[in-house]
């Protein structure tokens, strides 16, 4: 299983213009809601609570926030590049401008792990981060995101 099983050019967001992390996660919680036929209340609810055991900021001006849904649903990765960079309290400090949300079903759980895994493995390379930061594109996002990461040769 890829990323690109989850993930394709309707699913990416480019400068999204939101103030803070909590509008950003409102409004990729409304675009999760919106694919899965789901209350917007239960992805924001799902996402807030990951949020309070500790903030899914990577560093280097990335979060992965994640969440797994109660039902049989199929997964749902969006990938939005912020138009200006929030805070969105990273260890690192660095502000936030690439945020991959990751909404999977609780019934299957196989996969969810390995698909944060490959996202964290892309993100990897400073190259592909400079890339999408400047990508003109949803398909070259979707490219980048789905290039396997060099770890995965080995």
């Amino acid at each position: 299983m890829s990323i690109t099983d989850h993930l394709s050019a309707t699913d990416v967001i480019l400068d999204l213009d939101a103030p803070n992390k909590r509008t950003v996660l409102q409004f990729l919680a409304t675009e999760a809601a919106n694919r899965l036929g789901r209350p917007e209340g239960e992805i924001s609810e799902a996402l807030q609570a990951r949020e309070r055991l500790g903030s899914t900021a990577l560093g280097r001006g990335i979060a992965l926030p994640h969440a797994r849904i109660e039902g049989d649903l199929l997964p749902v990765v969006l990938v939005a590049r912020l138009r200006r960079p929030v805070d969105f309290e990273a260890r690192d400090e660095e502000p936030v401008d690439l945020v991959i949300l990751v909404v999977w079903p609780e019934a299957s759980p196989e996969g969810f792990l390995p698909t944060l895994s490959e996202i964290c493995g892309s993100l990897r390379e400073p190259q592909v981060l400079r890339r999408l930061r400047s990508a003109r594109g949803a398909d070259e996002v979707v490219a980048l995101l789905a290039r396997p990461s060099p770890e995965a040769a080995t």
